[in-house]
């Protein structure tokens, strides 16, 4: 790369970082190689934030994430991690359907075991 097109990606950096061109040709390679690196990290963390909502909307009504998954997969409904998340957080009554189905589908959701109920926890002093 040129002396321009490196001081322009290296605009906003610290120190000579920003118009050395030496420290700012390692410092632009470097933040172009975690750029790569979390671009495909992004699409991780979200699959795992969308897996956490589902499994909270699920433990709700009693059945785990795994068993949800499994009973859609046998029902053959195909909806996507971020659909089903979306779901779980906006439309609480479509997804209480969507679990009523994967838990007549799948034999492992037929025990409905609702989460106990927490008690009000009043310190004494």
């Amino acid at each position: 790369m040129n002396k321009d097109k490196i001081f322009k990606l290296a605009k906003g950096f610290r120190g000579r970082a920003k118009n050395c061109i030496r420290i700012a040709r390692e410092r632009v390679e470097k933040a172009l190689q975690y750029s790569y690196r979390d671009r495909r990290n992004k699409k991780r963390d979200m699959r795992s934030l969308w897996i956490e909502r589902i499994n909270a909307g699920t433990r709700l009504h009693g059945v785990n994430y795994g068993n949800f998954m499994h009973g859609l997969m046998k029902e053959n409904i195909q909806l996507n991690r971020k659909v089903l998340s979306e779901l779980s957080m906006h439309e609480p009554y479509s997804f209480k359907a969507l679990v009523d189905t994967s838990r007549n589908a799948f034999p492992g959701n037929k025990k409905a075991v609702l989460p106990p109920k927490k008690e009000d926890l009043s310190i004494v002093l």
